[in-house]
C-alpha cells in the first residue's frame, strides 16, 4: 500500500514510477471527528470560501480532464417522487435517492480529492430533514471545501418547453433558498446544469443569466446541431439570450457536454453497468490498466478537438447512480493515478483530476478567449433521423392544463397571504399553508412531469401532489378574504369548473361569489357558474343589480339541459368584488331561457358578432370561415376545424413510433375529423355561441362576450377512438390566403417571442427528415402568422405543440393517444383513460393591425394565466367584527399598474418582509401602435394599500443574493460582438424604480 503525502495542500497519491500498488489517499472510516482533522490538514487553501477558490490545481500545458462525478435523480418519471426517494419498486427501476447521499458522503470522507455534485433540492432538503446534527454539519464542511457542489439548485431540473417562466422562476427560488438557508454563500451554486431535458429555450438561458450564474452546461442538443458545432469548434458559446435586455444581463456563457451526462463508453463503474473495473494487478488473468489507461488516453485526445482550451470534461455519472458509491470512486481513485503517472512515464500530456462544473467553468474563463454569440434558442431537439421529440409539447393536456390552473392559484394564495398578513396563516378557517401548494408546483416542472412523459401512475401521482397543495392554499384564501372583507363566510372552491360543477351554485337559493384578481390593472370578467333552471338576480358590490343570463350548455359537456349562470364582473387591481346571487323564480324559466337557444336555419347567415369582432360561418358545413375586426376594419377568411394525425408504429425508413417524447406521423396530410358540423346558436345579450359537434368526441364552442375583441374557441376532444388500431393526435387548425414566408412566431416560455421558418434553423443548415414533427416548436401562450400587415395569433391555456405547416396556416395540437412506446425509457404508451381521456381547453384568437396586435396578444396572455379566482360562499355569512363595516370590493393597490408593468410575484418571505417582483412585459421593438415599448418608472412607496415599504433591497431573479454583489461578481466573458459591461450600481430610489423593456426587478421588502 503506498503512503498518502502532501503535495501543495492537496492529497497526492505518491510519486512513484510506472504500474504500482498504491491508495491515493484513502483514509478508511475514520471516526467523524478525526476526519475533520484531516480535512483541515489536507484540504486545498482556499477551503473556507466555496466556490473558485477551493477548484483544485491544473496543470498550465497539459490537457487537464475534469471528472465530473453526478447522479441524475429524476423526481418522478418510471416511479413516483417517493418511490424513488425510498427505492421502492426496484423491479422496475433500480433507484433510491436516500442511499445514494448516504454514500456520497461517505466515499468523499474517505479522501480529501473526491469531489461530487449535486442538483434536486425536492430529493435532498428530504434527505437534509432526517439527518443528526453530526451528519449535517460534516455535510457543510464538505459544501464549505467545494468538495461537495451544489449545481443549478432549483427545486427540480425543470422542463423547458411546457413550462411558463414565473413557474420556473417560483421553483428556482424555492430550490436556491433552501440552499441559501442551509448553507449560506457555500452553497450558493455558480453553474446551471440542464443535462436532460428534452431541448433548450432562450428564455430559459436568460432567467438563469438574471438569476446570476456563471455559465450554463446542457447534455442534448439536436444530433446535427451537435456535428456543425463539433466542427466549427463550437461546442461553447456565450448565450444572448434576450433582444431586449442590455448585455450582458442575459448574457450567458454555455457548453454543450460531450456525451450528454452519460460516463464514456467502457467507463461506467456503477453498480448498474456492465463496465470491467479497473485491474490493476498485473499478475491477475484480468489485468486490464495498461489497455484502459491507454484508451482513456486516446480518448481525451479524440474528445479534445471539439473544444478550444486545453480543458474537457467526463460525465462520470448518470440516472440514479451512486447508491454504491464506492465502486465510481475507487475506480476513478485509480484512473486518475495511474493515467497521471504516464506524465513521468513516457512523457504525458494528459492530467486528470476531479472537479467540478464551476471549476471547469473557471478555467475556461481564465483562458480569456473570444466567444462566439448564440441568439436562438435549440428547439425542437431530435437525437437522430426521423426522432423529433416535439410530441412532449402536447403530451397529457389535461395535466399540462392543471399546472397551469394551480399556478394560477398559487399566485392568488401567495398575495392574499401577502396582503393580509399572518391572519391568513392562523385565522377561523385553520391553518392556512402556501408552502405545500409551492413545493408540488416545483415538483411539476421538473423534466418528466408538465412534459407528461411519465408513466401513468406517476402522472397520477403529480396530480395528487397538485390537489394536496390546494387544500392548505384554500384554507388560507378563506383566512385572507375574511380579514380583507370582514365577513366570515362559508367558502367553498369549485374545483370542477371546467366540467360545469358546483354543488353550490347548482344546490343554493341564495349564495354570494367572491372573485379575486390576482393582476396589477382592473378586469371586467364573465363569471360562468352552473345553476339549476330558474330565473336569478344578482347584485354587484354596490347592492345595484347587474343583468345576467342563464344560457343551456351543449350536450357535449355532459348531461343535457344543464345550465349556467352568467354575469359580468368588474374586479379591481390585486382585490375582490363580492356579488350576491338569489334565484327567485323556477316558473316558466325553462320556456324564458330556451327560446334565445336554437338549431341552426340553413337558409339564415350564421354569425355572431359583438362591437368589435364579427365571425361567420359555412350556412353548409358549420365551420368558421371569415373573422371581422370591425374596429380596425379588417377583414380576413379563416376555415378552422379539427384534424388527426395517424401515429406511425415504424416504417421503412425508420422503427421510430410516435410516443410520449416523440411526435412522427405516418402521413404528411392529417385527416379532418369531420368535415362539417352539426351547428347550435346561442344569442342572449351576454353571449353568442356557436355549438359545433363534429363527431363523438370532438366538439367545439365558438363565443363572444360584449367588449370582448377575441374569438374564443372552447373545445372538447376525446376519448379519442382507436378501434382502428392506431394512434391519434389531434390538432386545431386554421387556414387563411395570408402570404407567410414559411414564417411563423411563438413565444418562449410566455415572454420574449422568436421567429420561426419552415425547414430552418437559424445557425445551421437541416437535413428534414420530417416536415410536420420536424416543423413543430413549444407554445406556451401564443403562437401567430402574419403578413407584415395583419396578424393572427391565438393564446393557448397551456402548452402546447404548434406550428404553420403551409403558408398561413396555423396549427395547435390539443389532445393525444398512442398505441406504441417511442423506446426513450418510460416503457409504456401513452394512451391515458379515466379523466385524463377527455380533454377541454381553450384558444383565444386575434385578429389586428400589426401596429397594436402585441400589446393585444401580451394583456390578453397575462389575463389567460392570471385569470380571476371565483369562490363562492353559501348563505349564512357573518361579521368578521361588530365592530367592523363590511367590504365589497377592496384592491390592495392605490392605483393600478401601467399595462406594461405585471405583478409577477408578491408573496411572504419573512415575519415583516415580502418578496416583490415587477416585470415590464414588452420587448423593446415589439410594440409600435401603443408605446407599450417604452421604460417605465414606478412609486412603490405609496403603491400598496394595506402596508408601507419601509425598505428596499435589490436582488438578483430568485433573491438569493444582492444584485449588486451578483453583478460585481460575476465572471465575464469576452465575445466577438465587442466588449460589454454592468452599468455601474446607482443609488436605490423606491419612488422611482425604471423597468426597462423585458427587464424583471426584484426586491425583498420591509414592511410596516
Amino acid at each position: 500500500m503506498g503512503t498518502p503525502r502532501l503535495v501543495s495542500g492537496v492529497c497526492d497519491g505518491g510519486g512513484s514510477v510506472g504500474w504500482v500498488w498504491m491508495n491515493s489517499c484513502t483514509l478508511g472510516s475514520p471516526v467523524l471527528h478525526i476526519s475533520l482533522i484531516f480535512w483541515l490538514l489536507l484540504a486545498s487553501p482556499g477551503a473556507w470560501a466555496a466556490g473558485y477558490e477551493t477548484c483544485p490545481p491544473v496543470k498550465p500545458g497539459m490537457l487537464n480532464v475534469h471528472l465530473l462525478p453526478h447522479t441524475h435523480d429524476d423526481v418522478g418519471w418510471l416511479k413516483t417522487v417517493d418511490q424513488y426517494y425510498y427505492g421502492i419498486l426496484n423491479d422496475i427501476q433500480h433507484a433510491s435517492v436516500q442511499y445514494i447521499l448516504d454514500s456520497v458522503i461517505s466515499s468523499l470522507l474517505e479522501d480529501p480529492t473526491r469531489r461530487f455534485i449535486y442538483v434536486e433540492m425536492a430529493f435532498f432538503s428530504r434527505w437534509w430533514k432526517e439527518q443528526t446534527n453530526e451528519t449535517k454539519d460534516t455535510v457543510r464542511e464538505l459544501v464549505h471545501q467545494g468538495r461537495l457542489e451544489f449545481v443549478n439548485g432549483g427545486w427540480v431540473m425543470n422542463d423547458e418547453a411546457a413550462t411558463h417562466y414565473g413557474a420556473i422562476v417560483d421553483q428556482m427560488t424555492l430550490g436556491l433558498r433552501f440552499l441559501q438557508d442551509t448553507f449560506g454563500g457555500s452553497g450558493r451554486p455558480r453553474v446551471a446544469w440542464h443535462i436532460d431535458p428534452f431541448g433548450h429555450s432562450r428564455e430559459q438561458a436568460s432567467l438563469f443569466a438574471q438569476m446570476g450564474f456563471d455559465g450554463f452546461f446542457l447534455g442534448r442538443i439536436d444530433y446535427q446541431d451537435k456535428i456543425v458545432r463539433q466542427k466549427k469548434l463550437k461546442m461553447e458559446e456565450v448565450w444572448r439570450a434576450s433582444a431586449s435586455l442590455k448585455p450582458p444581463a442575459a448574457d450567458l456563457f454555455t457548453g454543450v457536454l460531450p456525451n450528454n451526462y452519460n460516463p464514456p463508453k467502457n467507463l461506467c463503474w456503477d453498480v448498474l453497468c456492465a463496465d470491467k473495473p479497473m485491474v490493476e494487478d498485473p499478475k491477475s488473468p484480468e489485468f486490464n490498466a495498461v489497455t484502459m489507461v491507454n484508451y482513456f488516453l486516446e480518448l481525451a485526445y479524440s474528445q479534445q478537438k471539439y473544444y478550444r482550451t486545453n480543458h474537457t470534461v467526463m460525465t462520470m455519472g448518470s440516472d440514479f447512480q451512486y447508491e454504491n458509491a464506492n465502486m465510481w470512486f475507487k475506480n476513478m481513485d485509480k484512473l486518475i493515478r495511474l493515467v497521471n503517472q504516464q506524465q513521468q512515464v513516457n512523457g504525458s500530456r494528459v492530467h486528470v483530476l476531479y472537479s467540478t462544473p464551476t471549476c471547469y467553468l473557471w478555467e475556461l474563463n481564465k483562458a480569456n478567449l473570444t466567444w462566439s454569440v448564440k441568439e436562438d434558442d435549440f428547439f425542437p431537439y431530435a437525437d437522430g433521423p426521423h426522432m423529433f421529440w416535439t410530441g412532449y409539447f402536447s403530451s397529457r393536456p389535461a395535466l399540462k392544463r392543471y399546472e397551469r390552473l394551480s399556478y394560477n392559484f398559487l399566485q392568488v394564495c401567495n398575495q392574499l397571504e401577502a396582503l393580509a398578513g399572518v391572519a391568513a396563516n392562523l385565522g377561523s378557517y385553520g391553518t392556512g399553508d402556501s408552502g405545500p401548494l409551492n413545493e408540488a408546483m416545483a415538483v411539476l416542472q421538473h423534466h418528466d412531469a408538465v412534459t407528461g412523459t411519465a408513466r401513468q401512475n406517476v402522472a397520477d401521482d403529480y396530480a395528487r401532489q397538485l390537489a394536496a397543495g390546494w387544500g392548505p392554499c384554500e384554507v388560507l384564501v378563506s383566512n385572507a378574504l375574511s380579514q380583507l372583507s370582514y365577513y366570515k363566510q362559508n367558502f367553498s372552491f369549485c374545483r370542477e369548473l371546467n366540467i360545469s360543477v358546483c354543488p353550490v351554485s347548482q344546490n343554493s337559493e341564495h349564495f354570494q361569489v367572491t372573485i379575486y384578481n390576482p393582476l396589477g390593472r382592473k378586469v371586467d370578467h364573465m363569471v360562468r357558474l352552473p345553476v339549476g333552471k330558474g330565473i336569478f338576480f344578482v347584485k354587484d358590490p354596490d347592492g345595484k343589480t347587474v343583468r345576467n343570463n342563464v344560457v343551456m350548455l351543449p350536450s357535449s359537456f355532459g348531461m343535457k339541459d344543464q345550465w349556467e349562470l352568467l354575469f359580468s364582473a368588474s374586479v379591481p387591481a390585486l382585490g375582490f368584488s363580492i356579488y350576491t346571487v338569489d334565484k327567485v323564480s323556477v316558473q316558466n324559466s325553462l320556456q324564458a331561457t330556451s327560446r334565445k337557444h336554437r338549431s341552426h336555419d340553413r337558409s339564415q347567415v350564421l354569425a355572431i358578432e359583438n362591437e368589435y369582432i364579427r365571425a361567420t360561418f359555412d350556412s353548409s358545413t358549420g365551420l368558421l370561415m371569415k373573422i371581422e375586426n370591425m374596429e380596425q376594419k379588417l377583414s380576413l377568411p379563416v376555415s378552422q376545424g379539427f384534424f388527426w394525425y395517424k401515429a406511425s408504429t415504424g416504417d421503412e425508413k425508420s422503427t421510430q413510433a410516435s410516443g410520449a417524447y416523440i411526435f412522427r406521423p405516418s402521413h404528411l396530410k392529417p385527416f379532418p375529423v369531420s368535415r362539417w358540423a352539426k351547428v347550435h346558436m346561442v344569442k342572449t345579450a351576454l353571449v353568442q355561441e356557436v355549438h359545433q359537434n363534429f363527431s363523438a368526441w370532438c366538439s367545439q364552442v365558438v363565443r363572444l362576450y360584449p367588449g370582448q375583441r377575441h374569438l374564443e374557441l372552447e373545445w372538447t376532444v376525446g376519448p379519442i377512438p382507436v378501434e382502428e388500431h392506431w394512434g391519434k393526435e389531434i390538432i386545431s387548425r386554421f387556414d387563411t390566403p395570408m402570404r407567410t414566408n414559411g414564417e411563423f412566431y411563438t413565444d418562449s416560455n410566455g415572454r420574449e417571442i422568436l421567429k420561426r421558418r419552415r425547414d430552418r434553423r437559424p445557425t445551421w443548415r437541416l437535413s428534414q427528415t420530417e416536415p410536420v414533427a420536424g416543423n413543430y416548436y413549444p407554445v406556451s401562450t401564443r403562437i401567430y402568422i402574419t403578413d407584415g400587415h395583419i396578424q393572427l395569433a391565438v393564446v393557448t391555456d397551456r402548452s402546447q405543440g404548434g406550428s404553420s405547416l403551409r403558408d398561413g396556416s396555423l396549427e395547435l395540437m390539443v389532445h393525444r393517444r398512442l398505441l406504441e412506446d417511442d423506446a426513450r425509457g418510460v416503457g409504456e404508451p401513452l394512451t391515458e383513460s379515466g379523466a385524463g381521456s377527455t380533454v377541454r381547453g381553450r384558444h383565444f384568437v386575434l385578429l389586428s393591425s400589426v401596429s397594436d396586435a402585441a400589446a393585444r396578444h401580451r394583456l390578453l396572455a397575462e389575463e389567460v394565466v392570471l385569470a380571476p379566482q371565483v369562490v363562492l360562499a353559501q348563505a349564512g355569512s357573518s361579521l368578521y367584527s361588530s365592530r367592523a363595516v363590511p367590504r365589497t370590493q377592496f384592491s390592495g393597490l392605490l392605483r393600478d399598474l401601467p399595462p406594461q408593468v405585471h405583478l409577477l410575484t408578491l408573496a411572504r418571505w419573512g415575519p415583516k418582509t415580502l418578496l416583490l417582483r415587477l416585470e415590464h412585459q414588452f420587448a423593446a421593438t415589439e410594440d409600435s401602435g401603443r408605446n407599450m415599448s417604452s421604460p417605465v418608472t414606478l412609486n412603490l412607496q405609496n403603491l400598496f394599500r394595506v402596508f408601507t415599504i419601509t425598505h428596499l433591497q435589490e436582488t438578483t431573479l430568485a433573491a438569493n443574493q444582492p444584485l449588486t454583489k451578483s453583478k460585481a461578481s460575476r465572471l465575464k466573458w469576452i465575445t466577438n460582438t465587442g466588449p460589454t459591461s454592468y452599468p455601474p450600481p446607482s443609488n436605490l430610489d423606491p419612488t422611482s424604480i425604471i423597468l426597462q423593456p423585458m427587464e424583471i426587478r426584484t426586491f425583498v421588502v420591509n414592511i410596516q
